[in-house]
């Protein structure tokens, strides 16, 4: 049986609230030793303008929301030249138009008008050394997305819910985007209603990253694939990024959930993907995805082919043996339900787990519940499974 630890870190009052709730537990995987804001003394922003101020200053901070954040039309509108894609074969009937962000509209595609909210189409900068929690079900970013970019680094992210940045427009908004960072611990979060992707990274290298007990609510009345479901789910293409995929939802998608490439190291440990109708792993040239403990529920292509890079997916019980010098553990087979094959054996990627702290894996017959029990907004107070006391190195800060 492993040991358990869930901690309640950095409880203390701050102006105007009688306590202050912190960063509960620690990361395991690639983000493990990241600390966020540490020990500053948390404290509650007014409003967006305060948010934004000490989001995105160089004072290591604890940012606790208790309330919505709304920045929808704090930025104005714009107005301008958009297009309607090729994927649209629904209009005005909850199909995805799209905002010509970066020469994307293909010339072939019928110009149109777009009138969208600016605010979300730029993430807020996030500095260095940040703990963003949201207190309960409470703390919720409406129309804006965070950035962690251009070389900041050691941010906490969780149990708040990002939604609502541009929904009806491919090109409207990404919730949470990495280019250029090192420790990022993402927990707890849930992403809805996004116009593109819910979580990107790359080009530049973003180093080590966990996604851990996060949903991914891809209901959405605006859909590329005109069937409820969103399609820009998960994008990897950093250059040097390893990332830590364990314990999330990932429901009612239709595409990229995730599309891995660049020269991205991809651990997926016991996530539930689920209700997808297109498919869940794409991976490209110089992606390197271990996925094991898995749950796959109604997926209808579980892994694109042809495979351009290299994947290992727990195909036998010799296979998953050779786990143990890397991971601490046998690899754990994937549930398939009603769903593609999920086929790979490049098994010599497991060399390059050394030095890693992973989660521990649960049977694939435990997954789903407790995924259920313990993905999203309001749940970090609960056991989660494959959080364990760990005696291997850490990564420092």
């Amino acid at each position: 049986m492993h040991s358990f630890i869930i901690s309640l870190l950095a409880i203390s009052s701050c102006t105007g609230s009688a306590a202050a709730v912190g960063v509960v537990g620690s990361p395991v995987g690639f983000a493990a030793g990241t600390t966020g804001g540490g020990s500053a003394t948390p404290q509650y922003p007014a409003d967006i303008a305060q948010l934004t101020a000490w989001l995105t200053d160089n004072v290591p901070r604890v940012i606790v929301l208790d309330k919505t954040f709304d920045y929808v039309g704090s930025e104005g509108t714009v107005t301008g030249a958009g297009c309607r894609p090729s994927s649209n074969t629904c209009p005005g009937h909850g199909g995805q138009d799209a905002i010509n962000a970066n020469n994307w509209c293909d010339a072939s595609y019928p110009k149109i008008s777009v009138t969208y909210d600016k605010a979300a189409t730029q993430g807020i900068n996030v500095g260095s050394n940040k703990s963003i929690i949201g207190e309960g079900r409470k703390g919720v970013i409406r129309g804006k997305g965070l950035r962690i970019a251009n070389g900041a680094r050691n941010v906490i992210v969780q149990n708040i819910h990002i939604t609502y940045l541009n929904p009806r427009y491919i090109w409207g908004g990404d919730a949470i985007t990495l280019a250029g960072t090192d420790l990022v611990w993402v927990d707890h979060v849930k992403i809805s209603h996004i116009g593109r992707q819910y979580f990107v990274s790359g080009y530049a290298p973003s180093n080590r990253v966990t996604i851990s007990n996060s949903e991914f609510d891809g209901i959405t009345k605006w859909s590329a694939s005109c069937d409820g479901r969103h399609y820009w789910g998960m994008l990897l293409l950093g250059s040097s990024d390893r990332i830590t995929l364990a314990g999330n939802y990932m429901h009612h998608m239709s595409g990229r959930s995730p599309k891995v490439g660049g020269n991205t190291l991809l651990h997926a440990v016991n996530n539930l993907f689920a209700d997808n109708t297109g498919h869940a792993f794409d991976i490209l040239a110089g992606g390197q995805v271990v996925a094991e403990g898995n749950v796959f529920e109604n997926v209808r292509t579980t892994l694109m082919e042809p495979v351009q890079g290299r994947v290992f997916t727990s195909l036998s019980a010799a296979m998953n043996a050779g786990c143990k010098p890397y991971l601490d553990h046998d690899c754990a087979k994937n549930l398939l339900q009603n769903s593609g094959n999920f086929n790979g054996d490049a098994t010599a990627i497991l060399a390059k787990f050394s030095d890693y702290d992973s989660p521990p894996a649960l049977s694939d017959t435990a997954v789903k519940d407790s995924v259920l029990a313990n993905a999203g907004v309001g749940k970090t107070g609960r056991r989660r499974p494959w959080r364990r006391v760990r005696t291997a190195h850490h990564s420092k800060i």
